[in-house]
């Protein structure tokens, strides 16, 4: 996509799934803004968009990669999107494992070395990218890379970095022309 499609693609993102209000994140953190992943994930366009965009970061970004994660809930729509506009598998980080049947905490077919790159909607502090991360390493995974959509710039990109994991975004809430506020606990 060129840099113009990408920004059209940014522009509709925004137009769909920006709020403002007073939100408390998943982080605890309070905002006057709020990027409502399921707006731009259950809106065929915009995923379709984001799978293409998604597939050519990993190629950018994750060269090495033979398989993709998306966390639940969010991340796994744009994995499915990202792995059929790729080729490349992918698997479902659970939030905790299942408690019944297989009790896996990780859904579909990998063995132990696979390099993976994990693919996540919005980034703030970085948690469920971090709690992602530490689940596939605890399946002897080799996490190479992370991408996200939207990094909202309030310290996840260098969390992730220092757990020694190259992180990369579509987008920051900077480049979709929102400007970043200071948050409160």
């Amino acid at each position: 996509m060129t840099s113009s499609g990408r920004a059209e693609l940014g522009r509709k993102l925004v137009e769909r799934a920006y709020l403002e209000g007073d939100f408390v994140l998943r982080s605890g953190r309070r905002s006057r803004y709020y990027l409502d992943k399921y707006r731009f994930e259950t809106e065929p366009e915009l995923l379709a968009g984001l799978g293409r965009e998604l597939a050519g970061m990993v190629r950018d970004h994750a060269p090495g990669a033979a398989l993709l994660a998306g966390p639940e809930l969010g991340a796994v729509p744009l994995a499915a999107a990202t792995s059929i506009e790729s080729g490349l598998p992918f698997v479902i980080v659970r939030k905790d494992q299942k408690a019944y049947g297989t009790g896996n905490r990780l859904e579909g077919v990998w063995g132990p070395g696979t390099p993976v790159c994990v693919i996540e909607d919005v980034v703030t502090s970085g948690g469920a990218l971090l709690s992602a991360i530490a689940a596939l390493r605890a399946e002897n995974l080799d996490v190479c890379a992370a991408i996200a959509v939207v990094d909202r710039q309030e310290g996840g990109a260098e969390a992730i970095a220092a757990e020694g994991v190259p992180f990369a975004a579509l987008y920051t809430v900077e480049s979709l022309g929102l400007t970043p506020t200071p948050q409160t606990a």
